[in-house]
């Protein structure tokens, strides 16, 4: 049997404000195995951002504060390693691709330098080996004149150049992880579509395991083979990409489905989810979805829905799919 490579373990983060703790994520618990690519998808604000930067240890404590859980790496827990423990493990073993790779590149030092940084740290190669495998590293995600540009800055790189210089950053040690915080956005269509080839085939090639988050539905089903749909920081349903694009059972799922457009359909109403995102100082007692939901029952707004295994791995934390409970007729409009 494969073990997992990453098992988060029932996690719970928290950040306390002025106006009282806001539980960013709680109680959340998933699996990523080896070579694997799995998405993760939601609203902003549902907490995607909140649980890559907590395996990465990179939550400000304070104000944020892990309050339960584990989050096992290669079967030992990274809460319990030292901030220079993690340092360690950052970048070597488990590689980040922030959202805004302009903001992540430091301005004034050349992207040769900033990819040369992080070799001779990890792997202990000289100056001439990290400066070599940073161009080589620029040549395998597409830059063209690697030895060139690794002596230029950030802002002398497009976006899509940037990003792809985040990429080979994130991949010069060839992590056992990489974890893509929104990797195409604010990219246009032509370098998105650049940027999910050239990390598909580097997966490929490397054998990494990936967590993709996004919430571009397009995007996590050209990647991925495992989605979890997140709301109001707990896991609202996880399973298959098929099973989620084609089988969805949580009604925030198929919110999400029915905004999204059709290339196949000429004309089409695009369905918006009613309502305002949850208030995390004052979360809503029993299902977090239940206000915004139509098929909300009595008990949705009293106590927190259990979790029904719909097949051996797709499960959802929903009452109208609970054995004892009415089955609704979905429509979905075309």
């Amino acid at each position: 049997m494969i073990k997992p490579l990453l098992d988060v373990q029932k996690l719970s983060v928290s950040f306390a404000t002025y106006a009282g703790p806001i539980k960013a994520i709680e109680q959340i618990s998933f699996q990523v195995f080896p070579g694997e690519i799995i998405g993760i998808v939601g609203e902003s604000g549902c907490g995607k951002s909140v649980t890559a930067h907590s395996i990465m240890q990179l939550i400000p404590t304070p104000p944020g504060k892990y309050q339960t859980g584990k989050i096992l790496f290669e079967g030992v827990d990274l809460l319990q390693k030292s901030e220079s423990e993690m340092a360690k493990i950052r970048g070597n073993e488990i590689g980040m691709i922030f959202q805004d790779p302009m903001t992540s590149l430091n301005p004034v030092l050349t992207i040769g330098m900033q990819i040369a940084e992080s070799l001779q740290l990890h792997q202990q190669i000289s100056k001439k080996e990290a400066y070599t495998q940073a161009a080589e590293m620029l040549r395998l995600v597409g830059i063209p004149s690697p030895k060139e540009r690794i002596k230029e800055y950030p802002h002398q790189f497009s976006g899509g150049m940037r990003q792809r210089a985040m990429i080979a950053m994130a991949l010069s040690c060839h992590p056992k992880l990489l974890i893509a915080d929104e990797p195409t956005t604010a990219l246009d269509v032509t370098i998105q579509a650049q940027i999910l080839n050239l990390m598909k085939d580097l997966q490929s090639k490397l054998n990494t395991a990936i967590i993709l988050i996004s919430h571009d539905l397009g995007v996590i089903a050209t990647l991925c083979s495992r989605v979890i749909v997140m709301y109001a920081g707990k896991i609202a349903e996880v399973g298959t990409a098929e099973e989620i694009f084609h089988e969805p059972q949580h009604p925030y799922t198929w919110g999400l489905l029915q905004s999204v457009p059709r290339m196949d359909v000429e004309q089409q109403e695009l369905i918006g989810i009613e309502g305002q995102p949850p208030d995390l100082l004052h979360p809503a007692i029993g299902c977090p979805f239940h206000p915004r939901c139509s098929y909300a029952m009595t008990i949705c707004t009293k106590q927190y829905p259990e979790t029904t295994e719909v097949s051996p791995g797709h499960s959802v934390k929903c009452w109208l799919q609970h054995a004892d409970a009415p089955k609704p007729t979905r429509e979905v409009k075309e």
